[in-house]
């Protein structure tokens, strides 16, 4: 089973990574694109044994205290 943990400034959050790419593509003429917000991905490999309740639970507290500063950042995960 595969985790996927997506990693955010919070939207209260000044996100200058994220401004300078919106801008580059601005100036690239994408029209389309109104913000970026800039972030990290991380994949885990969970063991195959592991419920999924269990793997979830594991998973949302290996981003809660590991992989995300909760002071500026957000996550969100998937499971497959």
């Amino acid at each position: 089973m595969k985790a996927h943990v997506y990693v955010t400034p919070k939207k209260t959050v000044l996100d200058p990574q994220g401004q300078a790419i919106c801008n580059a593509l601005r100036k690239m003429r994408y029209a389309g694109v109104a913000d970026v917000r800039q972030g990290k991905c991380f994949e885990l490999t969970l063991d195959d044994q592991l419920p999924a309740a269990e793997a979830r639970a594991e998973v949302e507290r290996i981003a809660r205290e590991v992989l995300t500063n909760p002071v500026i950042e957000e996550f969100s995960f998937r499971l497959e």
